[in-house]
C-alpha cells in the first residue's frame, strides 16, 4: 500500500481535530502521521494526515471529510508534487570516546547538534521519512535513549495552493 497525504484547511476552534481523527477512527483507519498548525490566518489550521491505503476507503473519508462543518478544504496531495518534510529531535549515548563520529554522522545528514552532556548529544533533523530513518540508522549502534518525530508537514510544488475556494 502506497502513502497518501491529505491537506486539509479547518477552522482553528476546540474540537475539531476529534471530529476529525474521530472520522478515521469510525472506520477502522490507522494515521500514520497527523501535525496541525496554525497557517497564515490565525482562526485557520492546516492538517496534514498521511494514511496507508490502497484508494478506496480514502475516497470514502475524503467525501465525509468534507462534510464536516468545520473543514474549509481537502485535497489528496500527489506524491511527486509535492514537498513533505518532518522535524527529529534524537538523544544519543555519547562519551569522549565516540563523540566526534556521532556529530560527523550528523553532519552528512545536515542535521544540528542541539545539545551536547557529558553522556549524550542532541541532535536535530529536518528531511523526509527516508532521511530521517537513514538518520537513525546510523545512530542506533551508539544507543539511541529518546526520540520525537513531528509528523509529516507537506505543501504542492508550485503556484497552487489550498485555500477556502479549494
Amino acid at each position: 500500500m502506497k502513502t497518501n497525504v491529505l491537506s486539509i484547511l479547518v477552522e482553528n476552534r476546540a474540537g475539531t481535530l476529534s471530529r476529525v481523527a474521530g472520522l478515521f477512527s469510525r472506520r477502522g483507519f490507522n494515521i500514520d502521521s497527523l501535525t496541525v498548525g496554525e497557517t497564515e490566518v490565525p482562526d485557520v489550521s492546516r492538517m496534514t494526515i498521511a494514511v496507508k491505503d490502497d484508494g478506496n476507503v480514502l475516497e470514502q473519508i475524503v467525501k465525509q471529510l468534507s462534510k464536516l462543518v468545520d473543514v474549509i478544504s481537502i485535497r489528496k496531495l500527489d506524491n511527486e508534487n509535492c514537498i513533505k518534510r518532518e522535524i527529529l529531535l534524537v538523544k544519543v549515548k555519547s562519551d569522549e570516546k565516540n563523540r566526534s563520529a556521532i556529530v560527523e554522522v550528523a553532519a552528512i545528514f545536515r542535521s544540528r547538534v542541539i545539545d551536547i552532556s557529558a553522556s549524550t548529544i542532541t541532535i536535530e533533523a529536518t528531511g523526509s521519512f527516508e532521511k530521517l530513518n537513514g538518520l537513525l540508522c546510523l545512530l542506533r549502534p551508539y544507543g539511541v535513549l529518546e526520540l520525537a518525530r513531528t509528523g509529516l508537514v507537506a505543501l504542492e510544488r508550485g503556484p497552487k495552493v489550498l485555500s477556502e475556494d479549494g
